[in-house]
C-alpha cells in the first residue's frame, strides 16, 4: 500500500503587515484546503518561505496544521536544510509537533556528491521514526539525486517512502518508478507535468497551484488516479495558463499574490522574497485565473 498518494498542497505561510506569522490566517488556509479535497498539506516547505522561519515558528505552524487537520489529511512538514545537523534538528522538531511525515529538500549551495547526498538523507531518516519524502529539485538547489542514489536510500531506509520529483526530467521519474521498491511513492513537484507522471505510473503531486484552487486540483488528480485521463486532461486544459503564470516570477511570489488578492493572507513576504517586480506580470497572473471559480475568504 503506497503512502501519501494523491494531492498535497505546498502551503504558503501568511504574514501580518508587521511581518509576523499570521496563525489565524494559516488555520483558515488549512481548513480551506481540506474542504477543497486535498489528501495532505505541507507546512514549512520552500513555498512556505521556510528558510526565513524560526524553529519556534515552524513548530507552531506544524502543530497548527496537525490540530486543524485532526487526522482528516496528512501533514507533511518541510524540515530540510543544507546543513545535515540542522535538518536532523528540524526533523525531530517536526516529528515532536505531530507531523505525519517529513519533506526533505536537497541540500542547496553545498553541491554535495552522490555519496554526500546518501549520507545526508540517511542520517536524517535514521534520526526519526516517521516517514520521509525526499525533494529533488536541481533547479533551486544545484544538485540532482541520481536514480541509483534514490533507489539505494529507498531500499536501505524503511522510512524513506517517497520522492517529490521536481527535476523536470520525466525520463528520470520513469526510471525511479521502474527501479524503486513497489510501495515507493513518486510525486510530481510540478503541477504542469503531474498528469504525465501519473500516466507513467506515478502517484500524484505536491502542488503550488492548489493553494488557491484545491477543488480543481483534487478533481484533476483524482480523475487521473482513477484512470479517467479524458476528464483529467480537460481540467488540465483549463488550468494550464495558470500553472505557467504561477512561476512568472520566483515561487512563492505569484501564488501568494493571488492568495492575497482573494483575501486569504496579506501580500507580505520575508526578504529576500518580495512583491512582484512587474505590474505586467500581475496583469498576466490575474488574467490566467479570470475564468476559474475562485473561493474568496
Amino acid at each position: 500500500m503506497k503512502k501519501f498518494r494523491g494531492l498535497h498542497t505546498a502551503l504558503v505561510t501568511p504574514f501580518t503587515r508587521e511581518g509576523l506569522v499570521d496563525y489565524y490566517a494559516f488555520r483558515q488556509i488549512v481548513e480551506f484546503q481540506i474542504k477543497g479535497g486535498v489528501d495532505g498539506v505541507v507546512p514549512c516547505g520552500t513555498t512556505g518561505e521556510s528558510p526565513t522561519l524560526s524553529t519556534k515558528e515552524m513548530g507552531r505552524l506544524i502543530a497548527t496544521a496537525v490540530e486543524v487537520s485532526n487526522g482528516r489529511v496528512a501533514v507533511i512538514a518541510g524540515t530540510g536544510s543544507n546543513s545535515t545537523e540542522e535538518a536532523v534538528r528540524l526533523s525531530k522538531n517536526g516529528a515532536a509537533h505531530g507531523a505525519d511525515a517529513l519533506l526533505l529538500v536537497n541540500p542547496y549551495y553545498n553541491k554535495p556528491t552522490q555519496k554526500g547526498l546518501y549520507l545526508h538523507f540517511k542520517k536524517i531518516a535514521d534520526s526519526v521514526d516517521i516517514p520521509c519524502i525526499l525533494y529533488n529539485i536541481k533547479g533551486r538547489t544545484g544538485v540532482n539525486i541520481e536514480t541509483a542514489t534514490l533507489v539505494k536510500l529507498a531500499n536501505e531506509c524503511d522510512n524513506i517512502v517517497a520522492v517529490k520529483e521536481a527535476s523536470g526530467d520525466l525520463e528520470q521519474m520513469k526510471a525511479v518508478i521502474k527501479q524503486a521498491p513497489a510501495n515507493f511513492t513518486v510525486l510530481s513537484g510540478d503541477d504542469n507535468i503531474s498528469l504525465d507522471l501519473i500516466e507513467a505510473g506515478g502517484d500524484g503531486v505536491i502542488s503550488v497551484a492548489s493553494n488557491i484552487i484545491p477543488n480543481y486540483m483534487s478533481r484533476m488528480i483524482g480523475r487521473a488516479l482513477e484512470g479517467n485521463f479524458n476528464q483529467a486532461r480537460q481540467i488540465e486544459g483549463q488550468l494550464a495558463h495558470f500553472f505557467s503564470t504561477c512561476f512568472i516570477e520566483t515561487n512563492p511570489i505569484p501564488i501568494k499574490t493571488v492568495m492575497a488578492h482573494y483575501g486569504w493572507c496579506e501580500e507580505v513576504f520575508r526578504l529576500p522574497m518580495c512583491s512582484l517586480e512587474s505590474e505586467e506580470h500581475r496583469a498576466l497572473l490575474f488574467k490566467s485565473i479570470k475564468n476559474l471559480e475562485i473561493t474568496k475568504n
